[in-house]
């Protein structure tokens, strides 16, 4: 539960690079995630390509942290041959919630960048990375061994609670 907690959106990074087995234990948690009818409708683009990482703030606003990052994965939702249309949204939503946890648990730092639904965001980065028809970007997570530090954030809100009805 302490990476639950402790998990916070990290925008600047050292240039230390990544390892592979890492990076493999970040896919790993993200695979593990729920998903509608275990459809797992996820693809995962990792990129590491310096020149691809340093093209992604020209065409998305809100990703300049991508230039420091030592990587970025792209959480794709796969909508070829969905058995639960439109849940693939939530499964992918998932899996990027469980890369950033992961990657608090690993001692990186990392953050979800929103790309779907901005059709101008999702257009751009398909093309960037190639992706097949179909295969739609949801999210972007920069990461890296943090440059910044930040507190645990207390966001636990008893108004938000309703018991049994509104």
């Amino acid at each position: 539960m302490n990476s639950l907690f402790a998990r916070r959106s990290i925008r600047h990074y050292t240039k230390e690079p990544i390892k592979p087995d890492t990076i493999e234990w970040l896919l790993k948690a993200a695979m593990a995630a729920p998903s509608a009818g275990n459809q797992q409708p996820w693809h995962f683009i990792v990129i590491q390509d310096r020149r691809v990482l340093d093209e992604i703030p020209k065409l998305h606003p809100y990703a300049q942290m991508a230039t420091e990052a030592s990587l970025a994965i792209l959480v794709c939702g796969d909508t070829r041959n969905e058995k639960h249309p439109g849940f693939w949204v939530q499964d992918c939503s998932a899996a990027t919630e469980n890369i950033l946890i992961e990657a608090c648990e690993l001692g990186l730092g990392a953050v979800w960048v929103g790309v779907y639904p901005n059709e101008q965001r999702v257009s751009a980065l398909s093309k960037l990375v190639g992706l097949p028809e179909k295969i739609i970007p949801l999210s972007l997570i920069p990461i890296g061994y943090p440059s910044e530090h930040k507190q645990p954030s207390e966001r636990y809100d008893i108004s938000k609670v309703h018991q049994n009805s509104w």
